[in-house]
């Protein structure tokens, strides 16, 4: 019977169906082959986790929170990263910057605008500064000396300290710049005039030392408004003013018509600023996806990671770390203060509604359709389930974004960081050493002191930063001495060396002691 039933089959084939065959058998092969590629793009989409662990799904961000790093050498990855970061650099929105062979030119009325009631010095009068020689002396000596970056605008000059100096702001970028931000400087020129009448420029004095040319918003402009749709794609802009000021609630009207979601108690309470921002976000995404606003505690506990005193300290403001303009200018939230004071006035009178959910697993979706003017998202004692950010897991974090375009970091910590790039000349590499993290590891410490000397860094830079190059050292190390075999090779730079940015004279101290009603603030771990 097998034989024969061999023998049906051969005599069955045929040499004009060989074609059909053929295709059949190709056919086969390649839908085999479409079906692999599938399942092993499947398994790589899977498994693959991205270099940032704040784009993990919740399950991969609560290990994050709870982790701590065995690096001994490691990119930073970890830090966190706020709106500016994620604005990608774009080249057509620099197309106008300007160079020397500008300056003499007509070149809109954004440059010619100081020349305005401008009249001529005189050999034996004081320097006019609105003097369009002199405010052209002024933009091309600027441009000549600092090659760095890129000059976007400049305003008008005004007079300095004394008759022979002037001040004048500039917007610009730096040459190498990789993100799309816009910084504002305004500095000193002291000049000098011949007994010819011909101006030169002495001296340009340091980063914001041109205090007379810092222009003020006028009061109009502090009153908040609706966002454009051109403020969604604005630049971060540094230097500029900066108006922290909390948001008023401007009628009964207003705040009755309102709807409102809070977060209270919970368990991130002084917990890393990773975990603070995680959770804030979430609360921030549900307020958004409920179209409410988001009723928000502006003060927040900072770990004893970042305190200089080793202790969880209270009532720091999150203005201090945060900007907070930008934040209210283009969401909804409310101070957390202002709105009980107003809850309290017009809740009995309007019948003011409230409504409490007491688990974090009952989704933002279920409660899209409460009508109530305050939904009240209660927390509990026991750790993780009081977390703020379990809102956002599971199935809800295809639902609710974190709103990371919203929250940037402090315009007067970013006016510092940018003091301190200007000075290296916007042209530096960085190294971030700490210094106790790798402490009880046996698993790296057999030869941690060889491994992390200042000799072995130098062995492993050698061949990454060229010599004679800035390098700024962010560290914990108390003896910055442990980096001289560094200096031997490079321009070293540490934090402690800029301490005239956030000192008593500075600008930083002044805002910051305005918005802790008079008292100063301390320039603490986290901030540094």
């Amino acid at each position: 019977m097998l034989g024969r039933s061999a023998f049906s089959r051969t005599r069955g084939f045929h040499p004009e169906n060989f074609g059909q065959h053929a295709v059949a058998v190709i056919g086969n092969v390649f839908f085999s082959v479409f079906v692999i590629g599938v399942l092993v793009f499947t398994i790589i989409a899977a498994t693959y986790e991205p270099e940032d662990p704040l784009f993990h799904l919740s399950t991969k961000i609560t290990n994050f929170l709870t982790s701590k790093s065995k690096a001994t050498f490691k990119f930073d990855s970890t830090v966190v990263k706020t709106g500016e970061d994620f604005v990608a650099t774009n080249q057509a929105v620099f197309a106008n910057f300007l160079n020397e062979t500008d300056v003499d030119k007509v070149v809109g009325s954004e440059i010619t605008e100081a020349t305005d009631e401008a009249g001529s010095s005189e050999c034996d009068g004081t320097i006019n500064c609105r003097d369009p020689e002199v405010f052209h002396l002024m933009m091309r000596t600027a441009i000549e000396k600092f090659k760095a970056i890129h000059f976007y605008k400049f305003g008008k000059p005004v007079r300095g300290s004394n008759s022979s100096t002037c001040d004048m702001a500039w917007r610009f970028r730096p040459k190498e710049g990789k993100t799309a931000s816009i910084y504002k400087d305004y500095r000193r020129f002291v000049i000098n005039r011949s007994e010819n009448c011909m101006f030169s420029v002495v001296d340009i004095e340091e980063y914001h030392s041109g205090v007379n040319a810092r222009k003020t918003k006028p009061k109009a402009a502090l009153e908040k408004t609706a966002p454009k749709q051109d403020q969604i794609i604005s630049l971060p802009a540094f230097g500029e003013f900066v108006n922290d000021s909390l948001p008023p609630v401007e009628s009964e009207d207003s705040f009755s018509h309102g709807k409102y979601l809070i977060y209270v108690g919970g368990g991130d309470k002084c917990k890393s600023m990773d975990h603070y921002l995680w959770s804030f976000l979430c609360a921030l995404g549900e307020a958004q996806y409920l179209k409410r606003t988001l009723i928000m505690d502006m003060k927040i506990c900072l770990s004893s990671i970042y305190a200089r005193s080793k202790q969880d300290e209270e009532d720091k403001d999150f203005r201090f770390y945060f900007d907070f303009e930008r934040l209210k200018e283009m969401g909804s939230v409310l101070d957390q203060k202002q709105f009980w004071t107003d809850w309290n006035k017009w809740q009995k009178k309007d019948q003011l509604s409230l409504s409490l959910v007491e688990d974090f697993k009952i989704t933002p979706m279920e409660l899209a359709d409460v009508k109530d003017t305050l939904i009240m998202r209660k927390f509990g004692f026991i750790e993780p389930d009081n977390y703020w950010y379990r809102v956002c897991e599971g199935k809800t974090e295809f639902f609710i974004q974190r709103p990371w375009h919203l929250l940037w970091k402090s315009k007067q910590l970013m006016d510092i960081m940018t003091a301190i790039k200007s000075r290296m000349n916007w042209d530096y590499d960085s190294l971030h050493s700490v210094s106790g993290g790798m402490a009880g590891n046996e698993e790296f410490t057999r030869n941690l002191n060889v491994d992390t000397s200042a000799d072995a860094l130098v062995l492993l830079f050698q061949d990454k930063i060229k010599d004679g190059r800035h390098l700024y050292i962010a560290t914990n190390e108390t003896e910055t001495s442990f980096f001289d075999p560094l200096k031997a090779k490079y321009t070293t730079h540490f934090l402690d060396e800029y301490k005239d940015l956030w000192d008593e004279n500075s600008e930083w101290y002044a805002e910051t002691r305005k918005l802790n009603n008079g008292v100063p603030v301390e320039f603490d771990g986290y901030m540094r």
